[in-house]
């Protein structure tokens, strides 16, 4: 279907494929890590250290007290954490005892973890106890078998842990009252663990590693049933892809990962967490990526080199004060992913920090990275995203799953090594999802240019059709960002009595003294009739999911404003 002309483009220390049994299963990955990276440091949480050594250890007695359950290779866990240490710990032992993560939005009410619960079937959850009153509210929790319970505290020492907990505790009040049944505290976990002789699992290529639900952002969430080679293959994959960036470090000096991303989403899981753990890196974890003037406070204690977020956290720290207090020279690759770059946030931020930000694209079903624009080139980002990772071959079809001709626009599809195997218990969900030779339907409509350069247009339900036309929010979402006294901003579609839809502009502003007629005539300047809001609509914030993608269907359902 596809003579991979992108290879062209690829530098000559890129390889066009990967051993695709270099990384057979996540538990080889971490066992190797363990072993050949024990002194070094593996996380950075709240002023402490955890070595790699430490991880392993800890994750051997938490695997030893899961073995001491009624659980079975293959049983599913769920993990309702944000970036703390122990999320790192119960990976690793979830996967080293032949248990499947299930990752959950930390974030979620208890009717969403309900569906989640239900639907995965989980037998055991470890959750932080700050989320401990919506597993209680939540009616499926009746059917775990065991619930761990973390405090925020757990792994910083008596001392430092106990003040640490009673803040959280007492002062900010960020735990609710909960009761649980069947529950055992973290630390009384590991102790137990401890007491145990841990017993290796013979977990195997082919085995699930995980259940990565997705966003939920345009219909109830569905597992993504990702394999350890998927999971695997894609760390191989990044691996490659950041090499050429990665020799520019400093010999001696171990490169370190700032984890602004919530770890349970597959973005984190992958860049930061695996592919640290894979080239013994170190991951500066961050619990709390909104509060701006708290994460820039932590990057003005570190040298750091690798940067994954989302546009709007780029955005979000480029408009804090304290963002100049900052060395970003470090700075190696900085990737944006989950949802297009705008290209006014990305010119800003080579402008501030001297290193551009590379888009990458990818869903959970892909691991998640399907293409990424090439590291090191020192440009900003184009607006594309990229080139298809080594061994992935990306297609533009249309509805019928026929190719379109070269420049014309058509749903991107994926093939390779990373793609799931399905969705978890729905066969007819995976048949739609899939062609007969094997690629995953994106959703994302996207155009392939001569050279094998790929561009997202737009989400296929978030096109608006404007008297025939076809809109793009993307587009119209980017003309606006560049407007001066505009923060952030979204495009949805809205019913049009007279044009089927229109246009419907939601903005933050930056600067308080922007108004409406300059926004209009900023956009008639660089858009035809039809692209231009009909509505316009200034707000204090715009609603996002945990990660920072912004969530146009609650836009989208609200009455326009005129």
């Amino acid at each position: 279907m596809t003579d991979r002309p992108w290879l062209a483009a690829y530098p000559a220390e890129m390889p066009k494929d990967i051993d695709r049994d270099h990384v057979p299963t996540l538990v080889q990955l971490l066992n190797q890590a363990f072993i050949q990276y024990a002194d070094r440091t593996a996380l950075h949480f709240m002023g402490a250290t955890f070595s790699y050594r430490q991880l392993d250890q800890c994750s051997t007695a938490l695997a030893a007290y899961l073995q001491t359950l009624s659980l079975t290779k293959g049983d599913r866990v769920a993990l309702m954490m944000p970036n703390v240490p122990q999320y790192a710990v119960a990976v690793a032992a979830v996967l080293r005892a032949g248990l499947v993560v299930v990752n959950v939005n930390p974030l979620y009410t208890s009717s969403e973890l309900d569906h989640q619960l239900k639907d995965s079937g989980a037998k055991l959850m470890i959750v932080l106890e700050n989320f401990g009153a919506t597993v209680q509210n939540c009616p499926a929790h009746r059917q775990l078998d065991k619930v761990i319970v973390c405090s925020m505290g757990d792994m910083l020492g008596f001392l430092k842990g106990n003040i640490v907990n009673w803040v959280v505790r007492h002062s900010k009040k960020l735990v609710p009252p909960f009761q649980i049944d069947r529950s055992i505290a973290f630390n009384d976990a590991l102790r137990e663990g401890e007491r145990h002789q841990f017993s290796p699992v013979d977990v195997g290529a082919d085995d699930i590693a995980a259940l990565q639900y997705t966003g939920g952002t345009t219909g109830v969430a569905k597992g993504a049933v990702l394999l350890h080679r998927n999971l695997g293959s894609n760390v191989m994959q990044v691996q490659a892809w950041y090499g050429p960036a990665l020799k520019t470090i400093p010999a001696g000096e171990q490169p370190l990962c700032v984890c602004a991303l919530p770890l349970y989403h597959i973005f984190a899981f992958t860049v930061c967490f695996l592919l640290s753990m894979r080239l013994g890196h170190q991951v500066l974890l961050i619990p709390n990526p909104r509060d701006m003037k708290a994460v820039l406070g932590e990057l003005g204690k570190y040298e750091f080199h690798t940067l994954p977020a989302v546009n709007t956290l780029f955005n979000g720290l480029m408009n804090h004060p304290d963002f100049d207090k900052v060395n970003w020279k470090n700075l190696r690759v900085v990737v944006g992913g989950g949802a297009a770059v705008q290209h006014a946030v990305a010119e800003r931020w080579l402008q501030r920090t001297g290193q551009p930000i590379v888009e990458g694209y990818g869903l959970s079903e892909t691991s998640p990275v399907a293409s990424c624009n090439i590291v090191g080139t020192g440009k900003e980002s184009s607006g594309s995203i990229g080139y298809p990772m080594p061994g992935t071959d990306l297609a533009i079809l249309d509805d019928l799953g026929h190719p379109v001709a070269q420049g014309e626009r058509g749903e991107v599809c994926i093939r390779g090594p990373q793609v799931m195997a399905g969705y978890w218990q729905r066969p007819d969900e995976t048949a739609k999802a899939m062609t007969e030779d094997g690629f995953f339907r994106s959703g994302d409509i996207g155009i392939m240019e001569a050279d094998g350069m790929f561009r997202i247009v737009d989400r296929k339900k978030d096109m608006v059709l404007v008297s025939g036309f076809n809109v793009y929010p993307n587009e119209v979402e980017d003309v606006a960002a560049a407007c001066p006294g505009v923060a952030e901003c979204a495009v949805v579609g809205v019913p049009d009595e007279k044009t089927g839809e229109a246009i419907k502009l939601v903005v933050v502003r930056k600067s308080p003294d922007l108004t409406e007629a300059q926004l209009r005539a900023f956009c008639a300047e660089r858009l035809t009739g039809y692209k231009r809001p009909k509505y316009i609509d200034f707000r204090d914030a715009l609603p996002k999911t945990p990660v920072g993608k912004i969530l146009r269907r609650e836009l989208r359902d609200e009455t326009p404003k005129a």
